[in-house]
């Protein structure tokens, strides 16, 4: 058993405890804190692993306790008719809330300032529509004379129905978290163009975080209608959207349960100064201040490095799961036709054309802006093509988004290494092997981190600090850090590899190691490569074919001989070697 684990268990017999030794008031006023806990798990979802901020989180709050009271008005103690109402009720927000984000995520990375004011925004709309549909909503006073769920009291044993559902959502998000799309999300924080060059659709898995911590929420308003008997605008209001938030930023946004213990320490803290104390608005927002600048992590913060310290290193799992190579042909088939990318009145390509038809490796060389990395960027869909056309294996790719490209068997590498700070080297192994073959039930399967296959086999032999999967990719070396991103690449065997000085920053020896590895590479799997690249002993050593760019446009090609003695290039480029 995990530290984090033993710790649920007396958290959880103290709140079981309560109504015995506090009373049934008490336990009423708990069981209201914790539903919105379980609101604060879900932003804890988003915004501590995922990265993203939904500021308008009572909407699904508030929209899964109006559908769970009407359910309850309307089934009338019936569970045949009542159940699936309030599984509607629960769906209903959370298809919701996925559509949003992939509406606001799916063309563009880094959006979340955009993601957080537009749940702002309908949060505020939401409230607005309850207060005048008032056939629906009841206005302004509010959907009342709900029942309770059948056979439950609200003064009674609905605190242990509570308890319970909080009991599953603690447990089921803490399995989530710790399995395969746990690891991609907490990925999807650290770095998203990465996620979207190994063929993940990133909008996706943000979207399915936010419909999940939509569900949450619904859930927790469903029981919310339940046990207050009403429901009013209010429950869908900004106002209620920041004290979630509130209460997430001081329990810790890091942790399971430290949404729980701001909303219950919050909670019961304002009951108890709001007859008391006039000013009791003031203190609650200089103690939410204080948190935010003395302890950015919250209270779970601090309970973090003891539950380190007890934890045990968690051991990486044998791989003995071997995942088969793609059978699918290694034939490039590239065409950049009379290609276009301008921005602004800046031409950065100039109607580049050229056809790669034979595997190998070939190389891109060229003086600086002459267009090298902007064609890889219109290959990938980071740059929009103004006019011309881009073809792979006889489909156009023009405009299509990066992970849909890779795909379709083309895989990227940057100049600067592009990784994942935070995550270990196994974790970056294991979001490179998943890229193509993770279906939705391997993202819940622990098994899913026991995976290898042939590449990654030889790239433990070609790079054998790849054997400390524990170690973090934060803490390696640049040269390692280049090699890693490689692995990560080419772990799929994809037809093309578009690497972007993949020696840059190396020393002599780590140039030999990455080049004899990207030789290897093609030698053993037929991966073939359009390297970018300005030390000339690399394209010496590499180059099967070479291309030359010149002010966005292709000045000449060949072999390394033929472009030696063209003139047109020794007047416009000279190269280098370390």
């Amino acid at each position: 058993m995990r530290a984090a684990d033993a710790f649920f268990l007396p958290v959880f017999a103290l709140l079981a405890l309560v109504p015995f030794s506090f009373g049934d008031f008490t336990a009423y006023q708990l069981g209201l804190f914790i539903l919105y806990g379980i609101v604060g798990q879900g932003i804890a979802l988003c915004w501590g692993r995922v990265g993203i901020l939904p500021l308008g989180q009572a909407m699904f709050f508030g929209l899964g306790a109006y559908l769970g009271g009407g359910a309850l008005i309307w089934a009338e103690g019936n569970w045949a008719l009542l159940l699936p109402c309030l599984v509607l009720a629960i769906l209903l927000p959370a298809l919701l809330a996925g559509l949003v984000a992939l509406v606001v995520f799916r063309r563009q990375t880094g959006s979340g300032p955009f993601f957080s004011l537009i749940t702002l925004a309908l949060s505020m709309l939401t409230y607005q529509i309850a207060l005048t549909a008032s056939d629906l909503t009841g206005g302004f006073n509010g959907l009342t004379g709900i029942p309770p769920l059948p056979g439950t009291d609200p003064w009674g044993n609905l605190y242990w129905v509570i308890l319970g559902t909080l009991l599953v959502t603690t447990l089921g998000t803490t399995w989530v978290l710790r399995a395969p799309i746990g690891t991609l999300w907490s990925a999807v924080a650290q770095n998203e163009a990465r996620l979207s060059f190994l063929g993940y659709n990133v909008a996706g898995l943000k979207a399915l975080a936010f419909a999940g911590s939509a569900a949450l929420a619904a859930l927790a308003g469903a029981l919310y209608a339940s046990q207050q008997g009403i429901v009013s605008p209010q429950t869908l209001g900004y106002v209620l959207s920041g004290e979630l938030l509130i209460w997430t930023a001081v329990g810790g946004r890091q942790t399971v349960l430290g949404p729980v213990v701001g909303a219950v320490l919050i909670g019961f803290l304002s009951s108890e100064l709001r007859d008391g104390f006039a000013l009791w608005e003031v203190l609650l927002a200089a103690i939410f201040i204080g948190v935010v600048l003395l302890m950015p992590q919250g209270l779970g913060g601090l309970a973090r490095p003891l539950l380190d310290k007890l934890s045990r290193k968690r051991e990486t799992p044998a791989r003995d799961v071997i995942i088969p190579l793609s059978d699918a042909p290694s034939q490039p088939d590239l065409g950049f036709s009379d290609v276009e990318v301008t921005m602004g009145s800046v031409h950065i390509l100039r109607g580049l054309s050229f056809d790669m038809k034979d595997p190998g490796l070939h190389c891109v060389i060229g003086p600086n802006g002459a267009g090298k990395t902007s064609s890889f960027n219109a290959l990938s869909g980071l740059l929009p093509v103004s006019r011309g056309a881009i073809h792979w294996n006889g489909r156009d790719v023009t405009g299509m988004l990066p992970h849909q490209v890779a795909r379709l068997g083309i895989a990227r590498k940057l100049q600067v290494p592009m990784i994942f700070h935070d995550l270990s080297v196994a974790d970056h192994l294991n979001i490179a092997i998943w890229a193509q073959n993770l279906s939705a039930r391997d993202a819940l399967r622990p098994s899913s981190f026991r995976r290898r296959n042939p590449v990654m086999d030889e790239l433990f032999t070609l790079f054998p600090f790849l054997r400390d999967e524990q170690k973090t990719a934060g803490e390696l070396s640049l040269g390692h850090r280049q090699m890693l991103e490689f692995a990560m690449s080419i772990m799929n065997k994809p037809t093309l590899v578009l690497l972007d000085e993949p020696c840059a920053g190396l020393s002599k020896l780590e140039t030999t190691d990455m080049t004899g590895a990207i030789a290897r590479m093609r030698e053993k799997f037929g991966i073939s490569a359009l390297i970018v690249e300005h030390d000339f002993s690399v394209v010496e050593t590499l180059s099967d074919h070479i291309y030359v760019l010149h002010q966005g446009e292709l000045l000449a090609e060949g072999t390394l001989d033929q472009i030696r003695a063209n003139t047109e290039v020794q007047a416009v480029y000279a190269g280098g070697s370390k």
